[in-house]
């Protein structure tokens, strides 16, 4: 066959359109971490109430993850966690003055895929102290402590935080292209309290009318018969101070619930305006959706509020990751214990990089592809953030059981739960004495994490 018959043969194949996952055989990354959204507050997760519907159609192409934990829930430290997949023993940031190490940030995600030849960007709430590492990033639009919903204007009247960073996230993908990989982190300040305000959580006016005629079911630990089961410390502790402000009856307990549950549908437009932007671009097939959250909330659970505590609905937090390539997985629920700790590791190997080794988290790839690796059933909680109002702790939660010790006693206050006879922790068990061989193993146990976890 001479040259000129065999160009007449291809001129058809050129014509052809070629695939997304031809044009852009590379992996993008959008990791949305939201604020204070408690584990079961998405349609996906058990509540029937809540209107999630874009996370929850991702929930049914891609995958969830039912038991996502935290290590130390509060924002500054938790998020240092999620950066460097370590634990606050070995990372360090335990206030939100401390800022990562020229050699910390170096090893960071973000860091690593744009040195390998990522554009990066990242958008909202950074949540660490010291200098912006705004000249690291490729697009930059964080901003340092909580940030404010109404920025620009009167509250209630001006343009919402939260439509803010979707304009802007939807702007850094414009300025992404096929010829180039792209790792978008967007950190939400929603739904986070505005602290210090009288108006604690502060949605978008569009969704004032959304929930208006609901009662919104109280969690079932709400009652005075769970605060009285409380240390004395933890009734005078800053969770029962912001308890006042934001539930402290039952007409402004309903107000919050509704508007934290108004910020979360914001946080669901934008994850699906972000879909949709990625498919109009022809990028659907090769980006992977990570959502999830930095702790969980008491929403006036116990008699609380805020978060820094070991009880589950502190530290339990939404996870939904959608992995275009791995269809087989589509729709599918894990039940392992994952922890914020692997999200770094999953990104790196989701973006085909080495784990760096300080990490001490685990990649979630297997378990995307439906693989049964041996995996953790336990893992070290600890909360050791000097502020006074707020009692340190570390503890260790297994299947069965839950052990924490308050450390501002001498000596430590103990609590020991059997999770499996009481998930909502009522009865303390640490005192009984049948029950002390459990709590001397627990203790040991605890130690033992912790010296693993330097």
């Amino acid at each position: 066959m001479n040259r000129r018959a065999a160009l007449l043969l291809l001129c058809p194949l050129l014509l052809l359109p070629v695939s997304p996952v031809c044009a852009n055989a590379h992996t993008n990354i959008i990791f949305i971490l939201t604020d204070d959204q408690r584990f079961d507050t998405l349609g996906c997760m058990g509540n029937e109430i809540i209107q999630t519907p874009a996370i929850d159609q991702m929930a049914r192409e891609g995958v969830v993850f039912d038991n996502m934990f935290c290590t130390t829930s509060i924002c500054a430290v938790s998020r240092a966690s999620f950066m460097t997949g370590q634990y606050a023993r070995r990372h360090g940031i335990n206030d939100f003055r401390t800022s990562y190490t020229p050699e910390q940030l170096e090893a960071s995600f973000p860091m690593r895929l744009r040195a390998a030849g990522y554009r990066t960007g990242l958008i909202g709430k950074w949540g660490i102290g010291g200098e912006l590492p705004a000249d690291r990033y490729d697009y930059w639009r964080g901003f340092p402590g909580q940030g404010n919903y109404f920025p620009n204007g009167p509250k209630g009247e001006s343009q919402h935080l939260e439509e803010i960073l979707r304009n802007q996230a939807l702007e850094f993908l414009e300025g992404c292209s096929t010829k180039q990989p792209f790792l978008l982190q967007l950190y939400h300040k929603a739904a986070h309290c505005q602290d210090n305000d009288p108006w604690p959580f502060q949605p978008d006016p569009k969704f004032n009318a959304l929930y208006a005629d609901l009662a919104i079911p109280l969690p079932p630990t709400s009652t005075e018969a769970y605060f009285e089961r409380l240390p004395e410390f933890l009734k005078t502790s800053e969770a029962r101070k912001r308890w006042h402000i934001r539930f402290e009856n039952p007409e402004l307990h309903q107000k919050s619930l509704r508007d934290y549950y108004r910020l979360i549908a914001s946080l669901d437009e934008t994850l699906g305006a972000l879909r949709d932007k990625v498919k109009q671009m022809g990028m659907a097939e090769n980006t992977v959706f990570i959502y999830t959250s930095d702790n969980g909330f008491y929403l006036g659970d116990r008699g609380l509020a805020g978060k820094w505590y070991i009880h589950e609905e502190s530290i339990r937090l939404p996870l939904v990751i959608h992995h275009p390539q791995l269809t087989a997985q589509h729709g599918t629920r894990r039940d392992q214990v994952v922890l914020n700790i692997d999200i770094a590791p999953t990104i790196f190997e989701v973006a085909g990089q080495p784990i760096p080794e300080q990490v001490q988290g685990k990649s979630l790839l297997p378990l995307l592809r439906g693989e049964t690796p041996e995996w953790r059933t336990e893992f070290l909680y600890e909360h050791l953030v000097p502020i006074k109002t707020i009692p340190q702790s570390e503890g260790l939660r297994t299947p069965d059981w839950k052990y924490v010790r308050y450390l501002n006693t001498t000596p430590p206050t103990e609590e020991l739960f059997h999770l499996r006879q009481d998930p909502l922790e009522a009865r303390n068990l640490a005192g009984l004495d049948e029950y002390q061989d459990v709590l001397q193993q627990m203790r040991a146990n605890l130690e033992e994490k912790i010296e693993q976890a330097k």
